[in-house]
């Protein structure tokens, strides 16, 4: 009864039929009938039940081939063998199940795991990687070997005489075979898809160790190219004397030496670059634009050293000639200290004397007959001030010389023909050669340039005669390089500079914009432009009347008061802002002088005015001009000494400077477009600037899934005093679309959730910048480090400004509620309880210190 009950209960389906194989023995017949109808009542069985007496009636129910022996069949059972290959089979299938299991961990581990930031540590995690892979790859073997085991012991022996036992014996395990087969082909395709995932897993983290070694050479040879290129940038200062500036040659010449191998460890490491894009590496854009970014520094520095090559050797020249002209005034002084009275009295001795001048005059003729623009042009360098007035000072040495010289010469003359005595010459003192009259520079006629006249120019100069001259007779006229002689030329120039500038604008607004006007002048117009005035010109006629009628009587008062250079750009800065209303409309005239440049009206205007130059040129005269007054100041700043003077000059300085700024970042800001509401309210913009931008992660360590992010986003970057604006630059095409830049807005965020790491690990020039909860992170990286510094500071500063600005609003807010608790405790009933009020004040105090 128990154990028919435990089958009952522990049968897998529905029992459909009971068969009943009766015993043979009366008693034992008896008591299964018996303890049969108990079960069917106890176990409450309701089927279909079939009482046998003997074996051979249980062949008519089921068939023999499903039977064993024992039972009158001829099927071949082993239950030991059965239990046994039951329990391989389950265990298999459960041993294939953990193999997936293990491969996915594997996966996902490698997916997820974070990398370290150092070469040696990735090479070393690569290396238990393999290893894991390796055992991971054996137990996949020897789990398909027990499968093959197992599938072979199912199979059936091919021998003779044993075909019927064969079919009967695979019918009996075709499920089992099946079943282990399936299990194999499963752990088939789990080990090619692992060791395809493993082969892409493989090749990414190779590439990845390239491009860290990469990224290192490119950082390495970066910071050697930058720091020569610092080193050369030393060397910009073209003043001093002709021994400073032969020893800077010296300099650069080592410089070229241990430019040369660097070139060449560059040149290895962009063929290292384009050897990995040739193998689609799947940082290709990071490493093309590292190649890029590699190649555009060395030329770089390969043209910044020849420029400077060229440079310094035009000024080794100039000084050569200067120190050539020097020596030709020494020969001059020299000459007329030795024509004394006694080796005059023959006609032999004039004679020598007339032809000593002559050979001095044709000599000092090279010197004496340039212009410092001429010998800027033809030597294709920029005069220093202190260059300009050392030749200036040569130039009215040898005119003084040469002017005494013309005057002796007739007296020679005479002495030559009638034997009279000429006047003995005294050399003049310093002052006499200062306060002369004669001019800077002589008539144009007859000129020769230096170059010309340099290769037939020979000196040799006259020590001894040099050592005759006595302390007395030695000119000092090179006091004029002192700073004040330096500081009012710089002065001139700025108010000679003004002058052409107020009648160079006067020019364009009455040659051309009044002759739009001119009905006479119609015809040559074309119809579209005759009410484009106001966008051609902009606001010119507003900037003429602020330089005519103010700015240049202001400056000119300060010819013989340099002092007040500072102060006069000072109290008129406010005014200087028209020039940003200038500029951005410069966009807008251009369009309109391309459009219409090639028309007869222009064409006529320029041949009435006798322009060498165009239109555009002249409209592009404010833009320069603005430009030009920063150089000026500090150029007076150099030369200036009093220091309320400097600090004042300073001031004017950086007032420009600012100017300058604002009116760039104007330019800019006006070319972005697609954002939605007005860019005033974001408040003053403080920086704009261009950077490689790449999405960051909130656990900021790279993993296998990200490597992605190698690839840069160019941005360019808008800071405000509310916000920060992401921008892209769009690329352009036609005349004048680079200088013109063009921006497509991407986003905005608010500074007031805006936060910011210093620095990122790998390149001292990215920085952090994250948005609330780090819900959106970048890793900006600068053009270089001092660019980096300069955001943070300023990014540093605006959200101080914005915690102190909050931490006011909550005191005033406090302060607010403090008022109000202490009109309701005015207000309270008379019988309150004294106790109750004054813990109230205590609460309220304690606030109060708290805060």
């Amino acid at each position: 009864k128990s154990n028919f009950a435990l089958n009952v209960a522990s049968f897998p389906g529905n029992l459909h039929l009971v068969l009943v194989l009766r015993p043979t023995s009366f008693l034992q017949r008896t008591f299964t009938d018996i303890g049969f109808r108990f079960s069917q009542e106890d176990f409450m069985l309701k089927l279909p039940v079939v009482m046998l007496s003997s074996v051979s009636d249980l062949l008519t129910y089921i068939d023999d081939k499903q039977l064993t022996p024992e039972l009158g069949g001829t099927l071949q059972y082993c239950h030991s063998e059965w239990i046994i290959f039951r329990n391989a089979i389950e265990n298999f299938a459960l041993t294939v199940k953990e193999m997936a299991q293990m491969l996915q961990s594997f996966g996902t581990e490698l997916a997820e795991t974070e990398l370290p930031d150092d070469i040696p540590s990735i090479e070393e995690i690569l290396a238990i990687r393999a290893e894991r892979y390796h055992l991971l790859k054996n137990d996949i073997t020897a789990v398909t070997k027990e499968g093959k085991i197992l599938l072979t012991n199912l199979e059936v022996p091919d021998t003779e005489g044993a075909v019927s036992s064969r079919l009967e014996c695979h019918q009996q395990i075709s499920g089992d075979w099946q079943t282990i087969n399936k299990l194999l082909t499963q752990v088939r395709d789990m080990e090619t898809a692992f060791d395809g995932f493993w082969e892409k897993h493989q090749l990414k983290m190779e590439q990845y160790l390239q491009l860290w070694k990469f990224e290192q050479d490119f950082q390495q040879l970066v910071t050697e190219v930058e720091f020569l290129l610092n080193q050369q940038a030393e060397l910009a200062d073209v003043t001093g004397t002709i021994a400073q500036v032969k020893q800077k040659i010296k300099k650069l010449e080592n410089l070229d030496e241990n430019s040369q191998e660097l070139l060449s460890k560059a040149q290895f490491v962009i063929l290292h670059g384009h050897k990995l894009a040739a193998n689609h590496h799947y940082a290709l854009d990071l490493i093309c634009q590292r190649c890029n970014e590699l190649r555009y520094l060395s030329d770089i520095l390969v043209n910044e050293i020849k420029a400077k090559r060229i440079q310094l050797s035009r000024t080794f020249k100039m000084h050569k000639l200067l120190q050539q002209a020097r020596q030709c005034c020494d020969e001059g002084e020299c000459l007329l200290a030795n024509q004394e009275i006694d080796k005059f009295q023959s006609k032999e001795d004039a004679q020598k004397a007339l032809q000593d001048i002559e050979n001095f005059l044709e000599m000092a003729l090279p010197f004496i007959n340039y212009e410092p623009e001429t010998l800027q042009y033809e030597f294709d360098v920029i005069l220093s001030p202190e260059l300009k007035v050392q030749m200036k000072t040569i130039q009215l040495k040898l005119e003084n010389i040469r002017s005494i010289f013309e005057n002796q010469q007739a007296g020679f003359r005479n002495l030559v023909h009638k034997h009279v005595r000429p006047i003995q010459f005294v050399v003049p003192t310093p002052e006499n050669l200062i306060t002369s009259r004669t001019p800077f520079f002589s008539s144009k006629q007859g000129k020769k340039t230096w170059r010309q006249n340099q290769s037939n120019l020979k000196i040799e100069v006259v020590h001894d005669c040099q050592e005759k001259r006595s302390s007395g007779q030695s000119s000092s006229l090179d006091n004029g390089n002192s700073l004040d002689v330096l500081k009012n030329h710089v002065l001139n120039e700025l108010i000679q500079t003004e002058r052409v500038y107020v009648r160079e604008l006067y020019t364009v607004l009455l040659g051309y914009r009044a002759e739009m006007d001119n009905p006479e002048m119609f015809d040559l117009m074309p119809p579209l432009l005759r009410n484009k005035k106001d966008v051609l010109f902009g606001n010119m006629a507003e900037i003429y009347e602020f330089h005519n009628d103010i700015f240049l009587s202001s400056l000119e008062n300060c010819a013989h008061a340099p002092e007040s250079v500072g102060p006069c750009f000072l109290e008129r800065k406010d005014d200087f802002q028209m020039y940003a209303k200038y500029c951005q409309n410069k966009p807008r005239s251009e369009t309109i002088w391309r459009k219409y440049s090639e028309c007869a009206f222009f064409q006529e205007c320029q041949r009435k005015l006798k322009h060498r130059l165009r239109l555009d040129s002249y409209l592009l005269k404010p833009v320069q001009r603005i430009t030009k007054y920063q150089l000026l100041l500090k150029e007076l700043l150099k030369y200036s000494k009093d220091c309320e003077a400097s600090a004042l000059l300073k001031e004017a300085l950086d007032a420009m400077l600012d100017l300058l700024k604002s009116v760039n970042d104007s330019m800019h800001q006006i070319a972005i477009n697609g954002y939605i509401g007005n860019l005033n309210e974001l408040g003053k913009m403080i920086m704009q600037g261009g950077f490689s931008v790449w999405i960051g992660h909130k656990k900021g360590a790279t993993k296998m899934k990200d490597l992605a992010r190698f690839k840069p986003m160019q941005r360019h970057l808008f800071l405000y005093e509310k916000a920060i604006v992401f921008c892209k630059r769009r690329v352009e095409s036609g005349e004048g679309s680079d200088r013109y830049p063009s921006y497509s807005f991407k986003h905005c965020w608010k500074m007031d959730e805006v936060g910011f790491t210093e620095y990122v690990k790998g390149d001292n020039r990215k920085f952090e910048i994250w948005y609330g909860e780090k819900e959106e992170v970048y890793i900006v990286q600068a053009p270089n480090v001092d660019v980096k510094m300069t955001w943070l500071k300023e990014i540093r500063n605006i959200l101080l400004k914005q915690q102190e600005l909050l931490t006011v609003k909550k005191r005033k807010q406090q302060d607010q509620l403090t008022e109000q608790d202490k009109i309701q405790i005015s207000l309270q009933q008379n019988d309150e309880d004294p106790c109750r009020k004054w813990l109230s004040y205590i609460d309220e105090a304690t606030m109060s210190n708290g805060e």
